[in-house]
């Protein structure tokens, strides 16, 4: 099938502006053509006047985190799962983010089921199961447990696998690279979703985090760490972590950290604000809410601390359950300190990084993915714009297939 995008302003990933009117030219689920023309195609889509951009791409997303209510959560059968996380694969489509990076959880079906073409969703990259010390963020299970046998062995759920010891936090990481994680994902500090630690505490040693690193510089990929303490965040990156998701609490000292060993920080800004809308109506415990304060506030100091040690930023959002109607909203938030060209810089170039689908997505050019937003409104001249797709985008293509269209005015 043949899909021809007809007079548009085509975004340039790498001078970050549009290039005047352009045919883009699709088949096959790839791009074949930017200029030039064509005589026809299957689909024909008009964008004179309007701006043509690769598919969005979010860096931190949690597609098994299908509810803010845990509660809920941990009674769900895989039934319950599978209905909840392909609405929420369908919405992701249609607001425009057509990649994500999942940070956290068993995607294996799912993903088998968006490649199979049985499931309408975006490309995925995944770290499977994260990884978490007991007691640490990512130890999600409730009630008394007994005390295990030694310290190499792991527990897990379908969000992660609890690992003590630098031999049981490899074994868990050969276990998720098996299953087919694309990168790691640890945690080295406290978190706001978490019951049962402080949002200060550091997490995993040098140790085990170096186990960690070890094993995916073996399967040539890399490590990311959920880390919001300059403690943590320089502990982790001093012993190879490549990525540092969120890093709200982060400092000078640790920004300098980060980029003296070429790490990337990942901000999340939205889903703090989210939680501290709506979290408590949605079931989010008051010991939580008062963790997301924190955060919340700490926010946007962040951004500036990275910026001026020039530390390269993705963009993720890592929204949970029913305030993932929210994603948009990180355009607007990131906008208050940060340019529109950073915040594309972030999600077109430092994400494809991170997804390990450089040259695949986040360009419009021979050979990628025919995945593309079609925006009313010059992301240049108005970020916050991307905000409100339903108002300001006309179009969302994935594979070349158009997924989403306004409706004619």
């Amino acid at each position: 099938m043949k899909t021809l995008i007809r007079n548009g302003l085509v975004f340039d990933t790498d001078k970050l502006d549009f290039s005047e009117e352009a045919d883009v030219v699709m088949e096959d689920g790839r791009i074949v053509a930017v200029g030039g023309s064509t005589a026809s195609a299957d689909i024909e889509i008009d964008a004179s006047g309007q701006y043509v951009l690769p598919g969005f791409i979010d860096a931190h997303v949690h597609f098994r985190l299908a509810t803010m209510n845990f509660q809920k959560l941990a009674t769900w059968t895989e039934v319950q799962f599978g209905i909840a996380m392909a609405r929420l694969a369908r919405d992701t489509l249609t607001r425009g983010f057509t990649t994500v990076r999942d940070t956290g959880g068993d995607l294996t079906g799912f993903i088998r089921a968006i490649k199979a073409g049985e499931l309408v969703g975006p490309n995925i990259t995944h770290s499977s199961l994260m990884i978490s010390q007991t007691g640490g963020h990512g130890d999600a299970e409730g009630g008394a447990r007994p005390v295990p046998d030694c310290a190499c062995q792991m527990r897990h759920t379908a969000f992660g696998i609890v690992a003590d010891g630098a031999d049981a936090v490899r074994k868990a990481a050969r276990h998720v690279l098996r299953e087919g994680a694309d990168f790691l994902k640890i945690h080295v500090s406290g978190g706001v979703a978490s019951p049962s630690d402080p949002l200060d505490c550091v997490q995993y040693t040098k140790g085990e985090v170096e186990a960690a690193v070890q094993e995916a510089h073996n399967r040539k990929t890399y490590v990311a760490a959920h880390s919001y303490t300059p403690e943590a965040i320089t502990m982790a990156v001093e012993n190879g972590v490549h990525s540092i998701e969120h890093g709200n609490l982060i400092d000078a000292e640790a920004a300098q950290a980060m980029r003296k060993n070429n790490a990337v920080m990942v901000p999340t800004l939205v889903t703090y604000a989210a939680m501290q809308e709506v979290g408590a109506q949605l079931g989010l415990p008051a010991a939580n809410q008062e963790k997301n304060k924190v955060v919340f506030e700490a926010g946007l100091r962040s951004l500036e601390h990275a910026r001026a040690a020039g530390v390269e930023m993705g963009f993720g959002t890592d929204l949970i359950g029913e305030t993932q109607t929210w994603q948009n909203r990180e355009f607007e938030i990131r906008a208050e300190a940060q340019s529109a060209r950073d915040i594309l810089h972030a999600m077109y170039v430092v994400n494809p990084r991170l997804c390990r689908m450089e040259g695949e997505v986040g360009v419009l050019a021979e050979g990628a993915r025919a995945d593309v937003v079609i925006s009313k409104v010059n992301p240049l001249d108005d970020i916050r714009a991307l905000a409100k797709p339903e108002e300001n985008l006309s179009a969302v293509l994935k594979d070349g297939h158009p997924v989403w269209q306004a409706e004619a005015a």
